[in-house]
C-alpha cells in the first residue's frame, strides 16, 4: 500500500512562479510541499555546473531587483519571505548590440538612447523618441500605481487595494489604455523605422510577442524601470541559482518542504475536488489544495479524464504556443580577451524578416564579466540562445542518441556561433566545455510541452486566464496564467494566488512588511 503524507498545499513544479507562491504561502502559515521532477530546483531559471563552469539555464537579464522600493514583484516576494537582502546583485547599465545599423554598445536610460538615435537617425528621430517618452509617462504612472503585491482575486481585494485607490483614480484615463496593444502607442507617436524595430524587439524579449501582441501595461512597466534617471540592470552574484536558492530558503524557513526528483504522475480527485497528487514512485501526497506550476498543457495531462469540463479542456488544449529555444552553453579560456566585454549582447540579422523569425534575434550572456566565480580562474561562462523562436517541429521525433540529432544540433547552432564570433572572433579555439540545448532538451528537463516557452496569447485576444480552474482545489500559476510569460509576470502570478488563499489580515500585514 503506498505511503500517504499530508500537506495543506502541494505545488507541482519549482519554477519561479511555483516557488514564489509556495514560499509566500509558507509565510502565511500553510504546510506547503513543492514537488519538483528535476533534481535541481528553479524550472527554466535553474543553474547547473559542468567542469567548474556554472551556467544559467535560461533568464539572465534582471532589473529592479537590487533595491526595496522596486516595482518588480519578484523582489516583493523575496522581501516578504525575508530574503530580499540575501542575494547580492551586481549592477551594470551597458549591453552590446550587433544590428543592421551597426555594432555598438548602448545603455539603459533615456539620454544615451537619444544620443544614439541622433547619431543613427538624426534629430527628427530624437524628437519622435521624446514624443514616445512623453506618452509613456502617464502610462508608466498608471502601471505602477498599484503594487502587484496588493492584488488578490477575491472580494478581499477591496481592502488590500483601497490604500492605492486615489492613485488608481488619478491615473484612470491612462489605465484604460493599459490593456491595449503597445503597437497602438507606437502608431500614434513613432514613424521612424529604427525606433519601431527597437521597440518591437524589446516587446519580444519581454513577452515573446511583437508590439501588436504585447500589452501597453507591460511596456509601461519596462519604461518606468529602464528609462528612469540613474537606472541600472542587475545580475545575481552566483547566477540565477542564487535567486532560486533564496526562494527555497524562504520556503523552508517557514516550514515548507521542497521535494526534488519527485515526479508528479497524477492529480488526485475525489468527487468534484482535487485532493492531492500521486508521485511516480507510488507515494501519495494528500492536500487541501493543489497548485500546478506546470504549463497548462502539461497540467491537463495530470488530471483524470472527466474531472474537468470537456469545453474547458478543449479550450485550454487549443491555447496557441510560443516556439522553443536553442541554447549554446560554453566554458572558454578567457586569456587575452579585452577587459571591456559586456555582460549581454544581442544580434539581429534583418529587421524585415520579423523579430520573431527563427534565428534572426540571438541573445548572448557572459555573466563572468560581473561574477568571475562562475568559472575557474581566467575562464568565462557563456550562454547564447534564440529567445523562443526555435520551431519544435524541426526536432519532433528525433532520437537524441542518433548521429542525425547530433548533425541537426551542429547545423542549427551554427548561427549562434557566428553571432558569438562577432564578439570573440577566436572563440572556437578557446572552448573547454560545449553544450547545445534543443527543444527536446527543454521538453525533457523542464517537463515542458513541446519545449515551449509558454502560451502565445496576444493582448488582442484578451488576457491570460486566471489561476482558478473549474475543479475545486486545483489552481494554476506560472507562464500559462495571468499576467503571463517572464520572471516578473510569473512572480506576480504566484503573489496573487498566494494572497487569494490567505486571510485579508495576513495579506495586509505582508504589505506593511514589504511596502511600508
Amino acid at each position: 500500500m503506498p505511503s500517504i503524507k499530508t500537506a495543506d498545499i502541494v505545488v507541482i513544479g519549482s519554477g519561479i512562479g511555483g516557488l514564489c507562491c509556495g514560499a509566500l504561502l509558507a509565510r502565511y502559515g500553510y504546510r506547503v510541499t513543492v514537488c519538483e521532477s528535476h533534481t535541481i530546483p528553479g524550472g527554466a531559471a535553474h543553474g547547473f555546473e559542468r567542469q567548474g563552469f556554472i551556467f544559467d539555464s535560461g533568464p539572465s537579464l534582471y532589473s529592479g531587483m537590487s533595491y526595496r522600493a522596486s516595482t518588480n514583484p519578484l523582489r516583493h516576494v523575496l522581501d516578504a519571505v525575508g530574503e530580499g537582502d540575501s542575494v547580492t546583485w551586481a549592477n551594470y547599465n551597458t549591453w552590446g548590440v550587433r544590428i543592421p545599423e551597426g555594432d555598438f554598445d548602448t545603455t539603459v536610460g533615456n539620454d544615451q538612447f537619444a544620443d544614439l538615435l541622433r547619431n543613427l537617425r538624426g534629430e527628427a528621430a530624437v524628437q519622435e523618441w521624446r514624443r514616445l517618452q512623453k506618452a509613456m509617462v502617464p502610462l508608466g504612472k498608471a502601471a505602477t500605481a498599484l503594487p502587484p503585491a496588493a492584488l488578490r482575486l477575491d472580494l478581499g481585494a477591496a481592502q488590500t487595494v483601497a490604500p492605492y485607490a486615489w492613485e488608481l483614480l488619478r491615473n484612470a484615463p491612462a489605465l484604460s489604455q493599459s490593456s491595449q496593444p503597445f503597437s497602438t502607442v507606437l502608431d500614434r507617436t513613432i514613424r521612424d523605422p529604427f525606433i519601431r524595430h527597437w521597440m518591437n524587439m524589446l516587446c519580444f524579449l519581454l513577452s515573446g510577442l511583437p508590439a501588436e501582441g504585447t500589452s501597453t501595461a507591460e511596456m509601461a512597466f519596462m519604461f518606468a524601470e529602464w528609462y528612469r534617471p540613474g537606472v541600472t540592470l542587475d545580475y545575481p552574484i552566483g547566477g540565477s541559482a542564487a535567486l532560486v536558492n533564496a526562494l527555497v530558503r524562504g520556503l523552508e524557513k517557514y516550514g515548507g518542504t521542497l521535494r526534488l526528483g519527485a515526479h508528479v504522475k497524477e492529480i488526485l480527485v475525489e468527487g468534484d475536488r482535487a485532493t492531492g497528487v500521486t508521485l511516480r514512485s507510488g507515494e501519495v501526497l494528500s492536500a487541501g489544495t493543489v497548485i500546478s506550476n506546470a504549463s497548462i498543457w502539461d497540467t491537463l495531462k495530470l488530471v483524470p479524464d472527466g474531472a474537468l469540463p470537456k469545453t474547458f479542456v478543449e479550450e485550454r488544449q487549443a491555447t496557441p504556443e510560443c516556439p522553443s529555444f536553442l541554447h549554446l552553453h560554453l566554458g572558454i579560456d578567457g586569456e587575452g580577451l579585452p577587459p571591456d566585454l559586456a555582460c549581454h549582447y544581442i544580434t539581429v540579422e534583418d529587421w524585415e524578416r520579423g523579430i520573431d523569425a527563427p534565428q534572426n534575434l540571438i541573445v548572448m550572456s557572459i555573466p563572468t564579466v560581473l561574477d568571475p566565480l562562475l568559472a575557474p580562474p581566467g575562464k568565462h561562462t557563456i550562454h547564447v540562445y534564440t529567445p523562443a523562436t526555435e520551431p519544435y517541429e524541426l526536432w519532433q521525433g528525433c532520437d537524441r542518441r542518433s548521429p542525425e540529432y547530433a548533425q541537426l544540433k551542429a547545423e542549427r547552432a551554427a548561427p549562434l556561433w557566428r553571432a558569438l564570433e562577432r564578439i570573440i572572433p577566436d572563440v572556437r579555439h578557446r572552448v573547454e566545455v560545449e553544450l547545445v540545448g534543443t527543444p527536446l532538451t527543454h521538453e525533457r528537463f523542464l517537463r515542458c510541452h513541446r519545449g515551449s516557452y509558454g502560451p502565445a496569447i496576444s493582448v488582442q485576444d484578451g488576457l491570460f486566464p486566471g489561476p482558478k480552474t473549474p475543479l475545486e482545489g486545483l489552481l494554476c500559476v506560472g507562464g500559462s496564467t495571468f499576467p503571463g510569460i517572464g520572471l516578473p509576470a510569473v512572480a506576480a502570478c504566484g503573489l496573487m494566488t498566494a494572497n487569494t488563499l490567505t486571510s485579508v489580515s495576513q495579506h495586509r500585514q505582508m504589505l506593511r512588511d514589504v511596502l511600508g
